[in-house]
Order: C-alpha cells, then structure tokens, then sequence
C-alpha cells in the first residue's frame, strides 16, 4: 500500500474527513519516520516499532485523534510524546497553514513536543528535520516528563497524547486555555476534555483503542 492508497482507505472508512487533515497526511510521509527496516511497511495500517518499548501509531488511530483534536493554522498545540515525531510534524503542519482571513500579526504557530526517552527525542528531531518544522521555529522538542505538561510555554489551545495513562493529569487541566481541548488515551479508551471554565470540562469517551504506555519519571506508565 502506498500513501495515496493508505489516504483514500482512511477517507472511505469515515475517518479522515477534514480538508487540512487530509493534506496534512497527503504532505507529511509516514515512510519519513519509520525505521529502515520497517519502511516497506509504512503505508500499512497497523503500529510499527521505533525502539525503546514505544511505536509509531497506526494511521488509522492518528487519523482519527486528529480528527477530535482539529487543530488549526495558528494555534499552541502540546504533544504528550514526541516519538517518532510523524504526529508532530502533521501537528505542525496544521497550526502552520496560512489562515484564510490573512491576519498575519496574530499568527504564531507553535507545537511543543515533550520526549522523556532521549534517544527518541533524538530519532524525532532527525525525521521532523526533513521538513522545514523546526528551523522555522514552528515546533520545538523538548526532554522532560511530559506527565508534568510545560508550563513555560502554557496556556495552550490543544494537548494530545499517543501513550496511554490511567488518567488526564492535572497538570494538563491546568495549563489548557478555556475554550480548550484535550485528545488523548486513558487505558483502552480515548478521552476527550473540552475546557469549559477554570474547573469544568465537556467529557466524551471513544472505546476500544490500543496505546503503549505513558512514560514517567518512575518509569511507570500509570500515573
């Protein structure tokens, strides 16, 4: 299966339904953040291993986690592990795409990637790198306990994670601005919170998923 394949499969199961979404995967190539071993699997809808415990999630699972999440040209964004980097870079390729009403002065375009695992942090800046993300200031990586969130750069407009924990840290809550969402795993299932105001959030459940787990500083994925 090739990309163009893979696209029109995900398009026809309902999935990738948003335009920016579509060309997002149309332009950033899963075959650029696979290992060598796996590039003939690619385009294949299944997760592949990238080291370290973790993978690169199935297109299907990332088509879909976008899809919830809509990210749009010149929002904040923070991701919860880095990875490979294939999920941040269609991140940064949504938050960069030049918003229609030309408003240029408010156009900032951010993606904060958090990687605890050094090596990947590593194996993710060479992949992103074969875009123009990071020497254009749009996504920057960062090695800490993304369990923490980042404060420095908070408030964001959106938080997404691939790894799965036993529940949404606060810490995520906190540094999400109202109005707000976040889009990530919670065991089997993903959970989808919707920042009503300071203490209160919009909550729905997407059953039947599975993730690799959250990494932390104890190096336990239950938090």
């Amino acid at each position: 299966m090739n990309n163009e394949e893979l696209i029109k499969k995900l398009i026809q199961k309902g999935i990738l339904k948003t335009q920016l979404i579509i060309e997002a995967f149309k332009k950033i190539k899963r075959i650029d953040f696979v290992l060598d071993e796996f590039k003939n699997q690619a385009y294949e809808d299944h997760p592949l291993s990238i080291g370290f415990g973790q993978t690169i999630s199935q297109p299907l699972t990332v088509a879909f986690m976008l899809e919830l999440l809509n990210p749009k040209p010149g929002e904040k964004i923070l991701e919860i592990g880095s990875g490979s980097g294939w999920l941040t870079a269609l991140l940064a390729y949504c938050v960069s795409y030049p918003p229609k009403n030309k408003e240029l002065k408010k156009f900032h375009p951010k993606v904060i990637a958090i990687e605890r695992i050094p090596e990947l942090k590593n194996f993710a800046q060479t992949n992103i790198s074969k875009y123009n993300f990071i020497l254009s200031g749009v996504v920057e990586l960062i090695l800490e306990d993304g369990s923490k969130g980042y404060l420095p750069e908070a408030p964001y407009d959106k938080i997404i994670s691939s790894a799965s924990a036993s529940y949404i840290p606060v810490a995520w809550k906190n540094e999400l601005k109202i109005g707000g969402k976040i889009v990530a795993p919670v065991l089997n299932s993903i959970e989808v919170y919707t920042k009503l105001n300071q203490d209160d959030f919009d909550i729905k459940i997407y059953k039947g998923f599975s993730f690799v787990p959250l990494v932390i500083e104890n190096g336990s994925g239950s938090m």
